[in-house]
């Protein structure tokens, strides 16, 4: 192969890299804000929480660290757990958001 079709391929590499570390770090910034919402929920939230963050800054992964494919797996199943026992733990309660449009006045007249 041609000098030119390496940089091409070291360019390409390098975008496709940077791209999933921002997608890394969105997906960390999500499981933090998460976190922070489960309060006292227990032992498994928090095996959870540490265990992805962990795997994700250490240098031992699936794949080698310029991809982080698998860093993001991890991110989002953990993301995917917490968010199950949020709701599991919020189960009875309203949680803040949008409110609903359907109880708005209906017209009565005929």
């Amino acid at each position: 192969m041609s000098r030119n079709t390496w940089i091409i391929i070291g360019i390409a590499v390098a975008i496709v890299g940077v791209i999933t570390l921002i997608g890394a770090i969105k997906l960390g910034r999500r499981l933090f804000a998460t976190k922070r919402m489960l309060g006292e929920l227990g032992t498994g939230g928090k095996v959870a929480f540490w265990g992805a963050l962990i795997y994700t800054i250490l240098p031992v992964d699936l794949l080698p660290d310029p991809i982080y494919l698998d860093d993001m797996g991890v991110l989002a199943l953990a993301l995917m757990y917490l968010t199950k026992l949020v709701r599991k733990h919020h189960a009875g309660r309203t949680l803040p958001g949008p409110r609903s449009t359907s109880s708005t006045k209906r017209d009565t007249r005929r």
